[in-house]
């Protein structure tokens, strides 16, 4: 494995996409606000303030992430990557451990490792950081439930639970499925030995995971329904079925120009297919985990031991699995998502295909440890696997010529025939050495390794040049980082805080304003607070100009929600005009232009925290659906608050508000307000946060929309924001059980 993970790990090559302009951020975030001596409970940096340690995909249950986060703290883009291939081998080494058990010869066992961690979607989406973690440590529980299951040891079901609770700590589909295959592995092995001998250990295993994965579960659960994905709809999953075409990869790795240019990609749901309603990336259907591991499956159907007693779980759920994968293209995909509870939580019903990937390299490497076992008959063996492999050749070639996209196969075809070639070559010797297990596995290993390393080897979609991800470097002053920061820290007053809006810049910019503390509107997260989604139309990415969303609240940065954001600078790469038609440069002057980048300045962006003297009331949901703030709204002076947060002001009038203390999770406030009124905190309402005024608990008013405020006695006070995750997640489950 180290040697196919060489190019990133020894090279100058880093897993990019989402590892870097979603993930690594997020990791980033983490080790600073630790080294800081502040909580990455809250994000200040994206969508305006956001309940980090909700997100399932934060990585602050990551159990590797977070230990380096506390003991380093600016990670490296190196050390982000070795993480992720440090967790596949640890995957790998849990099946050498399984096949050990069970006496596999050592060729089957390295062959089922290799598989899995460098092939398959492991290896075609390693910038899925998340799920690769979580298939890794599923690999582990189920390791170690075996384990539990043979001994009916309590020991081995606590590891197990830990492992599988790290899974589950993960919250993505995933571990979802994962925790369903293995639910129905133990159910099996309570069918098979009897209940009685493993009821304590898998006890033990199932109450471990659930104490390890209850909180962040809970948290995420708690987020899942305030945020703009409570559910995803049955027609909103199948767009990520896997396409049926996809499966011609398990044999031609690229045969639809996965690795090359975007423009070279003919696969579903490319224009070459027409109108398939899929919204899957291109390397979503990449499944080649090399054709060893493949022969060995067509061994086990041709000796019919596809269902022995070794295999037979492994092919169960493959095909279960299998199915679900394929989504709208089999009748089973709506049973599923109306009837198994916990699947409208997730999309993309191709993400099965992490764990489909596990189960074909145990099956593959369970076949190769038969091949050698039992030995290999050429005209019979030989036949079949072969005959089966050219079949899927010729057919991969015919939906080319179909497709009219031949020219582009045909390189494809190449090195699939090459790796054909390989296998034979492998084959033909192994009788030569089959007596000598060092030497059988040696070769074994070898002819996979060069297999996986000619197919799977780093492409656009699992390795670009570090040196694209130089702004990711937390000390790096690029001319329009340093613009920013000194505008920033030189503009800054006492009750303000100035936020920036990065629109047009590129898939890596949005995230990575969190690396650089700056507070901007948008960021790139597919999860966010509903209410902010509705009021802003922020979208899952903020890349490309047209992704700059509309909403009734926000229609133009000449609305009031735009002043109350404190959006000071607009940092785009097309003209002012093309993201807002109602903007005027005269309203909006130029203040720099640095390369392809222009910073626009909204002269009327309103402090971080201001003290009103009067309040209107609202319903704050309708407020955001219909954007009518009321008739002389002027958000320096007035607040719009629910009727019963209205009646219970007692006066207002004005005051002077003073930032003392601005970290993540804490926000100190000096006011001084000789007749009271209304302390506006323009920061992004969310119920876990609580409000003291001189050490004594006060409400926090859900404020214009999507602001917090309180109400202020007369006088000077201290005014403490805390953000209180636990506390607040406490009071949610006591409200919904009492």
């Amino acid at each position: 494995m180290f040697a196919l993970a060489t190019p990133w790990l020894l090279g100058n090559l880093t897993i990019p996409w989402d590892a870097k302009a979603h993930f690594y951020p997020q990791f980033v975030f983490m080790a600073q606000s630790f080294a800081a001596g502040d909580t990455p409970a809250w994000n200040p940096y994206t969508f305006a303030g956001h309940p980090q340690i909700a997100d399932p995909q934060s990585l602050i249950f990551s159990p590797p992430h977070l230990i380096v986060a506390l003991f380093n703290g600016n990670p490296s883009l190196l050390v982000a990557d070795a993480i992720v291939f440090a967790m596949l081998f640890a995957g790998g080494l849990a099946i050498i451990l399984y096949a050990r058990d069970r006496n596999w010869h050592p060729a089957g066992a390295l062959v089922a490792a290799l598989a899995f961690s460098m092939g398959g979607s492991a290896a075609w989406r390693l910038q899925h950081v998340g799920q690769i973690l979580s298939l890794s440590w599923f690999a582990i529980a189920f390791f170690l439930l075996a384990r539990t299951r043979e001994r009916g040891s309590w020991g081995w079901g606590i590891a197990a639970g830990i492992a599988a609770g790290f899974m589950l700590a993960g919250r993505d589909q995933v571990a979802y499925l994962g925790a369903w295959v293995l639910f129905a592995y133990a159910l099996t092995g309570l069918a098979g030995r009897g209940w009685r001998s493993l009821i304590v250990p898998f006890g033990a295993a199932a109450g471990t995971a659930l104490l390890v994965a209850a909180l962040p579960i809970l948290l995420s659960l708690s987020l899942a329904g305030l945020s703009n994905r409570s559910a995803i709809d049955l027609l909103g999953a199948e767009r990520g079925s896997l396409h049926p075409a996809s499966l011609f990869t398990l044999v031609v790795g690229n045969i639809f120009g996965v690795t090359g240019p975007l423009s070279e990609f003919w696969g579903p749901p490319s224009p070459a297919w027409g109108p398939t309603d899929l919204f899957l990336a291109r390397n979503m259907g990449a499944l080649y985990a090399g054709l060893l591991p493949l022969a060995g499956i067509f061994f086990l159907i041709f000796r019919r031991a596809l269902f022995s007693p070794e295999a037979r779980f492994f092919t169960g759920a493959l095909i279960v699995l299998l199915i679900y994968a394929l989504g709208r293209y089999t009748p089973v995909f709506a049973l599923f998502h109306s009837l198994v509870p916990g699947i409208n939580l997730f999309r993309r019903p191709a993400d099965a295909t992490f764990l489909i990937g596990f189960m074909g390299a145990m099956l593959g490497g369970y076949g190769v440890h038969r091949l050698v076992v039992d030995g290999w008959r050429w005209n019979r063996d030989g036949l079949f696997v072969f005959g089966s492999f050219v079949i899927v050749l010729v057919l991969a070639a015919w939906l080319a010529i179909a497709k009219e996209q031949l020219p582009k196969a045909i390189p494809a075809l190449i090195v699939a025939g090459s790796c054909l070639l390989l296998l034979a070559a492998t084959f033909a010797l192994m009788p030569l050495v089959r007596r000598r297990p060092v030497l059988v596995t040696g070769l074994v290993t070898l002819a996979l390794t060069l297999d996986l390393a000619l197919t799977n080897a780093p492409n656009e979609s699992t390795a670009l040049p570090r040196e694209l991800y130089a702004m990711m470097d937390a000390n790096n002053r690029t001319d329009t980082l340093k613009f920013l920061k000194d505008r920033l820290g030189d503009n800054q007053e006492p009750n303000r805080r100035d936020r920036v809006e990065l629109i047009g810049l590129g898939f890596d910019w949005p995230n990575a304003a969190m690396i650089h503390k700056i507070e901007t509107t948008l960021g790139y997260n597919p999860l966010r607070l509903g209410f902010y989604t509705q009021a802003t139309g922020a979208q899952d990415h903020a890349a490309l100009a047209d992704q700059k969303g509309r909403a009734p609240l926000l229609p133009s940065y000449r609305a009031p929600l735009a002043e109350l954001l404190g959006l000071r600078y607009i940092v785009t790469s097309v003209p002012l005009t093309k993201l807002d038609p109602q903007a005027r440069e005269a309203d909006f002057p130029a203040i720099a232009r640095i390369g392809e980048h222009t910073i626009y300045a909204n002269p009327r962006a309103l402090p971080r925290v201001i003290i009103v003297p009067q309040a209107q009331t609202a319903d704050q949901n309708a407020l955001i659906a219909t954007g009518r703030w009321g008739q002389g709204f002027d958000p320096a002076r007035t607040v719009l608050l629910s009727p019963e947060d209205v009646r219970r002001l007692d006066r207002g009038g004005d005051g002077q508000a003073r930032l003392v203390r601005y970290e993540n999770g804490r926000v100190v406030i000096a006011t001084d307000s000789p007749r009271g009124g209304v302390l506006v905190l323009n920061d992004v309402y969310h119920p876990w946060w609580r409000a003291t005024i001189d050490g004594t608990p006060v409400t926090i008013m859900r404020a214009n929309g999507i602001f917090r405020a309180i109400a202020m006695p007369a006088g000077k006070h201290e005014v403490v924001f805390e953000f209180a995750p636990l506390r607040g997640l406490g009071r949610d489950l006591f409200n919904k059980i009492f």
